[in-house]
């Protein structure tokens, strides 16, 4: 199985995009993940940009945040088809609401299902608050219920909603690496989504409850032809800056990117050498 790296454009935004691109590729990213304008003629030249670039790319879908149901799925279709357009390897979406009912959040999941089937691009539904599935309890009750549904999973929002480490809720943990297909690689604790900095040894028991799910889910994969993981530690108000200087605490590419060479140092002979232990630091 090949690991493949997809570089976020959150963060770099204000960046020219053929530099970012560019960026990307330099450091050793296979790909990128993003979201794209609704105007036709810049989504079409961004999409075309990657690609002759020779990255591969993961459209993103967060945008969708309306109140009212119907609205939300019109606003949630044209966005979606919006992405596929763009021919990614699949659609990684931010899908529904916390407080939608399930029937509402399913409507969701199978216009969502008519797209893919319709458009030949695959759409999985990614693990994050404020969403269907904001919580490790509430995911698995879904997953029970929809054994078919594929996700993202970023478990980083589970342990601020659960304000733990989820000691206590390994079978939905469980179930959640099972229906993974893609992963977000960001290291959250107990009160937030994400730690200051995973290098600094005060994060590393944050980070090795993440490193123990992330290898049982490579584990689980690893007869795949490949598998995508996005190192995705964000900007702020994600990245915490200093009080008086407003400076931030990290660099959220330099973060990124020790992710990234982490995952490549750690799963470089999959599994062949023994991954169950702590990090050094």
């Amino acid at each position: 199985m090949n690991l493949l790296y997809f570089c976020p454009l959150w963060g770099s935004e204000t960046m020219p995009f053929e530099q970012f691109l560019q960026q990307a590729k330099n450091a050793g990213y296979d790909g990128v993940e993003m979201s794209f304008p609704l105007n036709e003629k810049e989504r079409n030249e961004k999409a075309k940009l990657i690609d002759s670039l020779g990255l591969k790319l993961i459209a993103q879908h967060w945008e969708t945040v309306d109140k009212d149901p119907k609205l939300h799925r019109h606003n949630f279709e044209k966005r979606l088809r919006n992405l596929a357009s763009t021919n990614p390897l699949f659609i990684n979406s931010q899908t529904g609401k916390d407080y939608y009912t399930f029937d509402q959040n399913c409507e969701l999941f199978n216009l969502a299902n008519e797209i893919a089937i319709e458009t030949g691009v695959p759409i999985i539904h990614e693990t994050h608050r404020g969403k269907w599935s904001f919580a490790a309890h509430i995911t698995k009750e879904y997953l029970d219920r929809l054994p078919d549904l594929k996700i993202t999973l970023d478990i980083s929002h589970w342990c601020v909603t659960a304000e733990s480490f989820l000691q206590d809720q390994k079978e939905a943990v469980n179930k959640a690496i099972g229906s993974t297909a893609h992963l977000h690689a960001r290291v959250g604790y107990t009160e937030g989504p994400q730690v200051p900095d995973p290098r600094v040894p005060d994060w590393g028991s944050a980070l090795n409850f993440h490193l123990e799910w992330w290898d049982r889910l490579i584990k689980v994969n690893k007869e795949k032809e490949f598998f995508t993981v996005t190192p995705e530690f964000g900007a702020p108000p994600y990245l915490i800056n200093h009080p008086e200087s407003g400076e931030p605490l990290a660099s959220q590419w330099d973060v990124n990117m020790w992710m990234m060479n982490l995952f490549k140092k750690r799963y470089s002979h999959l599994f062949s050498v023994d991954t169950s232990t702590e990090t050094e630091f």
